[in-house]
């Protein structure tokens, strides 16, 4: 039997996505292909929400969804694909419920766990293309080696306060992701968003680029973003492209590759994938806001330096403490005393945990994280305080 748009098509579908069939660059075979397509996201939060939504609407037949967290009210600044209604509730059902109320045509497999070397490899089989919608290094140089090895195009993105990043690597194509990042940044040089934060529209504009590149791949119309970086700056309201090449030498997609196989990603980025960043800090130098909160009523308080920056005061505080945002500590060690018994807050304890290393290669003996920060201190010790 021939196809036809009443044999492909319902006629619900047909005016579903007729503002697509009318555009002769996408049409009725166009959208069979996209009804054909399958596609992978890893991360269902900022940019994932966006993607998803877009290839939902756009009629992407089979959508895959990994995400191993569940909804929390500070994700919904950004994250619009969950609501209020769903707080508490699992990313990937929260997502699914969303996606369907959008369009119930389109096949959604949920996969309420984390992207890790274990299971990669078997959830990108089923998917054409894979999607990175991802906010920590490890989980994105294992997709980037996953779309090499398995010879799959891999739409990239990253968010980061107000700019942003969209590439298509595709190694069959052009570079990898390792081609262009051969290394990750050393551990604590760029902070998750939840302590530097992100502009809450901004994912929304990536993560619409990240889709309608998708889309051109599988249409095969325009020229696509592989081979090229976008940047975008919010502020400037600019967009910039920077030419990329492959890079003979690259470990994983060269001639002469040295990777054939996914290794260990935490290892090699130096900071977990799928949970906040630990720091193995010695009992001597951690306190909890409970012995924090006795030693300031004792005769002998130790001196408190907050190391968040001057904005996130007006949001939170312990009176007393002094200000040194971690980025000019190194700069400002006259302005402590080393006799003194220093306890460092930030605001869940990861900031003043790198601010602890500082100071003891300083030669600062009595020197404390305060464990989970004054995020620990509001839910614990001063209820009046809000978390963030």
């Amino acid at each position: 039997m021939n196809d036809t748009p009443s044999n492909t098509f319902t006629h619900e579908e047909i005016l579903r996505y007729s503002r697509h069939l009318l555009i002769p660059e996408v049409g009725i075979a166009g959208q069979k292909a996209l009804k054909n397509a399958s596609m992978l996201i890893v991360g269902t939060g900022g940019l994932g929400s966006p993607i998803a939504i877009y290839l939902a609407a756009a009629g992407v037949g089979h959508l895959g969804l990994v995400d191993d967290d569940t909804v929390d009210l500070s994700n919904l600044q950004r994250q619009i694909i969950h609501g209020t209604e769903t707080l508490g509730e699992r990313k990937v059902i929260s997502a699914r419920r969303r996606l369907k109320s959008i369009n119930p045509t389109i096949a959604i497999s949920t996969f309420d766990e984390p992207f890790t070397v274990d299971n990669a490899l078997k959830l990108a089989e089923a998917f054409d293309i894979l999607i990175d919608a991802t906010d920590n290094f490890p989980t994105r140089y294992l997709l980037n080696d996953v779309a090499v090895l398995t010879h799959k195009p891999m739409v990239y993105g990253s968010v980061y306060q107000f700019e942003g990043q969209v590439s298509v690597f595709h190694a069959d194509e052009g570079p990898c992701y390792r081609c262009i990042f051969p290394d990750p940044p050393p551990p604590g040089l760029v902070p998750a968003c939840g302590e530097d934060g992100v502009f809450g529209v901004l994912p929304g504009t990536i993560g619409t680029i990240q889709a309608a590149e998708a889309i051109k791949l599988v249409l095969g119309i325009g020229h696509s973003l592989c081979g090229r970086l976008l940047l975008y700056d919010t502020l400037e309201m600019s967009f910039d492209t920077i030419n990329l090449k492959k890079n003979p030498h690259c470990r994983i997609c060269s001639d002469c590759p040295q990777i054939d196989s996914l290794i260990d990603y935490e290892a090699f980025c130096g900071v977990p994938g799928h949970r906040e960043p630990t720091y193995d800090l010695p009992a001597k130098h951690t306190i909890s806001v409970c012995e924090l909160f006795e030693q300031l009523s004792s005769q002998t308080p130790p001196h408190l330096v907050d190391v968040r920056e001057p904005h996130e005061l007006e949001i939170s505080s312990i009176p007393g403490a002094q200000v040194i945002p971690l980025g000019s500590l190194a700069s400002h060690l006259e302005d402590l005393d080393q006799q003194d018994d220093i306890v460092l807050i930030s605001k869940a304890g990861s900031r003043s945990a790198r601010a602890l290393e500082i100071l003891i290669g300083a030669g600062f003996p009595h020197v404390k994280n305060l464990h989970g920060g004054i995020n620990a201190w509001a839910a614990e010790i001063d209820p009046d305080l809000p978390l963030y």
